[in-house]
């Protein structure tokens, strides 16, 4: 039995990568899917694939830095579908490669407003639907082992958003696990996306640097992103409450 049949779905940041994957992923399992971010055409290409696959989606445009925007998308879901049962918050952006003292102001702002003021807003609005309804709901952020488990050159700014989304959910999953509303954490590492390229490296170069540096010697996979993510969310997981569970090959280690 699909572990999501008959539930509704919200995935931000669907229209790439992981957010994708998990999009299409969570269709697969029965969900009704809405997508959201900010470019539209992404988006339907989500959709598409979703419908494609036979499953059900909607995209509904959406800057995550904005309440009003965050609020809206919950209401479609809810209005569309009758509710809101599985969120998962993949929008994020990497401003990186100087030292923080070079570092522009304006990369830090754009980085608090999407990768933790965006997640802020998010689950307020999400977690303000789930705890009206009589079973709840399971939320998943997408945070990175560049937060609260490594660091790298270049990447202090965003390491530091990475850790506030990974702080941030484990202080909502115990404001609100009473109410219902379940709150965990995926903190991928590198993986198989253009996030992870480095300026001027090719997949192969890529390829080759995971080879030589992961204990795995190879990048996580989005789909293996994506059933850490599916096991979060769903009833498999139901004592799981402010986890952070990491999928970086052993990077981390």
């Amino acid at each position: 039995m699909p572990r999501f049949t008959g539930r509704t779905a919200l995935v931000t940041g669907a229209g790439s990568g992981i957010g994708r994957t998990v999009a299409r992923a969570l269709a697969a399992e029965g969900a009704r899917v809405v997508v959201a971010g900010r470019r539209p055409e992404p988006l339907a290409e989500t959709v598409r694939l979703i419908e494609e696959q036979g499953g059900k989606g909607i995209a509904v445009g959406a800057d995550v830095s904005r309440a009003a925007d965050a609020d809206a998308v919950v209401h479609t879901a809810v209005e569309h579908f009758g509710s809101l049962d599985v969120a998962v918050n993949s929008a994020g952006v990497f401003r990186g490669g100087q030292p923080l003292a070079d570092f522009p102001e304006e990369d830090w702002h754009t980085q608090l407003a999407i990768n933790v003021t965006g997640v802020f807003l998010a689950l307020q609005a999400q977690i303000r639907q789930m705890r009206t309804q009589p079973a709840g709901g399971a939320i998943v952020n997408i945070s990175s082992t560049f937060g609260l488990h490594t660091a790298s050159p270049g990447a202090a700014a965003y390491s530091a958003t990475k850790a506030a989304v990974t702080a941030l959910s484990r202080g909502a999953a115990l404001d609100h696990i009473r109410d219902g509303v379940r709150i965990n954490v995926v903190s991928p590492g590198a993986t198989e996306t253009s996030m992870s390229l480095r300026p001027g490296e090719t997949e192969a170069d890529r390829t080759d640097r995971a080879r030589a540096t992961l204990p795995l010697g190879r990048l996580a996979t989005t789909h293996e992103v994506t059933a850490a993510v599916l096991y979060l969310a769903s009833d498999d997981a139901a004592s799981v409450v402010g986890t952070d569970l990491v999928v970086d090959s052993g990077g981390s280690l």
